[in-house]
């Protein structure tokens, strides 16, 4: 009656713990091989692979998938991931999985060309200067989004090392980017 009711048997139900258990198991010893850069959010690369790695423990868990399937599907990931993170380390390659960084203010003044073509709005940025601690338009030395997405301000007392610019696109004077 109560199996009925609840659309599954208690087995069915049994089976989906011990395989949840199992996955989160096999998944914790393979992420433990495979390093702490495995589940990092350095780029939108990262990203897709931890949605994946995130999607393949729930399949394995809620459906009839095999554990030795879903745990092989889960080394594959990180395993492509390693491959690209030293296929990124060689010139050109990285441009193909990584956003660019992007300014988004430098000093006090809004870079609006950049800001369009990453859709963030001035609002947004005041709101990470709030977060940050700004207080005044003048504290700020730049503003980045980084390849996560997330934004970087910069602000203190000047001047701002130009190393921290590498690689960020910059506007040229005639509005274009660098």
């Amino acid at each position: 009656m109560v199996s009925s009711w609840l659309g599954t048997s208690f087995e069915e139900l049994w089976l989906v713990v011990v395989s949840t258990l199992a996955m989160l198991i096999a998944a914790i010893a393979v992420i433990r091989l495979s390093g702490l850069r495995s589940l990092s959010k350095m780029s939108s690369f990262d990203f897709v692979v931890t949605v994946a790695l995130g999607s393949t423990v729930a399949t394995v868990a809620a459906t009839s998938t095999s554990l030795w399937t879903g745990a092989l599907a889960f080394a594959t990931l990180l395993a492509a991931q390693w491959v690209i993170s030293q296929l990124r380390q060689r010139a050109g390659f990285g441009a193909v999985v990584d956003n660019q960084p992007r300014l988004l203010m430098l000093g006090s003044e809004f870079v609006p060309q950049n800001m369009m073509d990453t859709r963030v709005t001035r609002a947004d940025v005041i709101a990470k200067l709030r977060e940050a601690n700004v207080t005044d338009l003048e504290q700020v030395l730049a503003v980045i989004i980084e390849t996560t997405g997330d934004i970087s301000v910069l602000h203190g007392e000047g001047p701002l090392d130009e190393a921290l610019l590498e690689g960020v696109s910059r506007p040229l004077p005639h509005g274009g980017a660098r």
